[in-house]
């Protein structure tokens, strides 16, 4: 199955999630929540994550928190200053927590995520003042195709549950 869409970014940011993006289509292909993140630092990509929830059997591994881990790896420091994270959907407080901690200086996301969205979906983290570190958001950056590939996970998610309690075999997005 080949990434689904054909984007041509007019910015950095819209440049970043493009490559978000194909990580979130890695989760989607493996039948995991279709979230993906990148890890910028000095313009250049440090670290890449997509939701693994099920592979890895921990409710904790998703793409934010494992690009960050990434990212220290690759600085070999926890410490993420001047690194701006772009993920595709509205971080969760659990993953706001951590940039806060990894002192990241930017987040970027695409689709809001009303249930657990941690930038003013269902709470929001990043406009209280932190004791220790701000960071800078930016949200909405592609958010279209990042809801789209979450809209159409759900959608075959629902119809194989269906089609499993019928008996009928299905495909999905990019399936051929």
């Amino acid at each position: 199955m080949r990434f689904p869409f054909h984007i041509d970014p007019q910015s950095e940011d819209e440049r970043f999630m493009v490559e978000a993006l194909k990580e979130a289509w890695k989760a989607y292909r493996e039948k995991e929540v279709p979230i993906g993140a990148v890890l910028v630092h000095e313009g250049e990509i440090i670290a890449r994550g997509y939701n693994q929830v099920e592979l890895l059997r921990d409710a904790t591994a998703h793409a934010e928190m494992l690009c960050l881990t990434a990212g220290s790896t690759a600085l070999d420091n926890w410490r993420l200053n001047g690194c701006t994270l772009y993920c595709t959907v509205e971080p969760c407080s659990m993953c706001a927590g951590a940039m806060f901690l990894s002192r990241i200086s930017c987040l970027v996301w695409g689709a809001p995520d009303l249930r657990h969205g941690a930038n003013g979906s269902w709470t929001n983290l990043f406009d209280l003042d932190h004791p220790i570190h701000k960071v800078a958001v930016r949200g909405g950056v592609l958010g279209d195709y990042a809801a789209q590939l979450m809209r159409e996970f759900f959608q075959q998610r629902r119809k194989e549950s269906e089609d499993d309690r019928n008996g009928n075999d299905v495909g999905g997005m990019g399936s051929d």
